[in-house]
């Protein structure tokens, strides 16, 4: 395996932008192609709509954030004019086109687009152990399963997942909820307030020295060593990589409502933050599946931890790391700070994906508060990746697309759950940053 790394860099240009930490734009030369050998079809993201419907009287009960939508997790699609000025004045490029926001940092229960895959892949858990050790049909009202007898039910059966945090999170907070012995693995890098988040909601941390990668094989080993427990695979599941494609179809309805064309003539961009990449991924997949060719995503990445990038472009993907290419790993935007990418990640966006993009973190910072004073959006550093991504896009795609009438979809990964202090410190690192810049 070393030869065949060794041969695969020496013949990428790339390669030395990656060893440089020099922000980059990638585009990926199968973006649009044919692929027979796609693992999913549209039926299956049908399928993961419809488990999302089943639990929504379960999830109205069991989090009351979620009543006022009946049990359904979503977040807005907003347009963000002022931001738009803004991020135009700061680049010293007018952005053509308009610009909007996904708020997964507003989504219900872990604030961050892993509500879409950890809630999912724990929900499709416990309708397992309830129709095989209860006796719940797919009829029934699925709020039944907030009662005592039910609850009693899980907790025979534990869940375990390895995390940077927001994953953690998602998972951690929904198994505990429905009374499963829940175990969440830490990398190094995870933030104090999300592990006590996780222990404030009756979940087991286990802290570890090594990264996230690390922490995932630990939660793998665990479940290994207890055929009670459940491991839920951030590098490779399947039903988290479908949780996530369902964003597709709600975000299809958001764009008919707000009367946003899809066509040659009106390209939609959406930028999303890649750590191991299963959620972007999965995001990407229900993109193309359920609205089109038209519709064009963008992988965002720190340039200390491009591991998607790195993947795809050697083709190597989930068998190369960014250590192997001599990059430290270390990045503000904790829930990117992954060294190696999902093994579903490359392989499916083989075809999918329109190209990655790579930025320096003091960039992130500064749009966290750009977007903070123009707006009043308030998201965590990784959750703006996408605002710094955008230019190069633009910059490189401007003789591919129509760009006079494209729409900008920012997607927001987090943010919600981050403490005040926490958030008031990354406003003025970012207000720091930008007064540098202007000086």
């Amino acid at each position: 395996m070393e030869s065949k790394i060794a041969e695969k860099l020496a013949a990428l240009p790339i390669i030395q932008q990656l060893k440089d930490y020099q922000p980059l734009f990638w585009k990926n030369p199968d973006y649009n192609q044919d692929d027979p050998d796609l693992p999913f079809s549209k039926e299956y993201i049908f399928d993961a709509v419809a488990r999302w419907e089943r639990f929504a009287p379960y999830l109205a009960v069991a989090f009351p954030e979620t009543a006022a939508l009946h049990g359904v997790i979503e977040s807005p699609l907003t347009k963000i004019p002022h931001m738009q000025q803004a991020w135009s004045k700061y680049n010293d490029y007018s952005l053509p086109g308009n610009l909007y926001i996904k708020q997964d940092n507003a989504l219900p229960i872990s604030g961050s687009i892993k509500s879409r895959g950890g809630i999912y892949e724990v929900l499709k858990f416990a309708e397992h152990v309830a129709m095989t050790e209860g006796d719940l049909t797919y009829m029934d009202d699925y709020s039944v399963l907030a009662t005592p007898r039910y609850r009693k039910i899980f907790s025979h059966y534990g869940i375990t997942a390895g995390s940077t945090g927001n994953l953690g999170l998602s998972i951690g907070i929904a198994a505990a909820t429905f009374g499963f012995q829940t175990t969440i693995h830490m990398s190094h890098d995870a933030r104090a307030w999300k592990k006590d988040k996780l222990r404030a909601n009756g979940v087991n941390v286990i802290e570890h020295d090594g990264d996230c990668n690390f922490a995932v094989h630990q939660a793998r080993k665990q479940a290994e060593n207890d055929p009670h427990t459940y491991f839920i695979d951030d590098e490779g599941s399947k039903d988290l990589f479908l949780g996530y494609a369902v964003a597709a179809v709600r975000l299809q309805k958001q764009l008919v409502q707000q009367h946003i064309l899809i066509d040659q003539d009106h390209p939609v961009f959406v930028y999303l933050p890649a750590g191991v990449g299963g959620s972007p991924g999965g995001v990407t997949f229900g993109l193309k599946q359920i609205i089109g060719a038209n519709i064009h995503a963008i992988f965002a990445e720190p340039t200390h931890v491009p591991s998607v990038v790195l993947g795809m472009a050697t083709g190597l993907n989930h068998d190369i790391s960014v250590y192997d290419i001599g990059l430290d790993g270390l990045t503000q935007a904790d829930g990117l700070a992954v060294c190696r990418p999902s093994v579903l990640a490359g392989r499916v966006m083989k075809t999918l994906l329109c190209g990655c993009a790579t930025f320096a973190d003091s960039e992130i910072l500064k749009y966290v508060t750009l977007l903070a004073d123009s707006e009043n959006i308030k998201i965590e550093p990784s959750a703006a990746a996408g605002f710094a991504v955008i230019k190069p896009t633009s910059l490189a795609l401007t003789n591919d697309y129509n760009l006079t009438n494209a729409t900008h979809i920012v997607w927001s990964t987090g943010g919600d759950m981050v403490p005040p202090t926490d958030m008031q410190k990354f406003y003025e690192q970012g207000q720091s940053l930008l007064n540098s810049t202007a000086d």
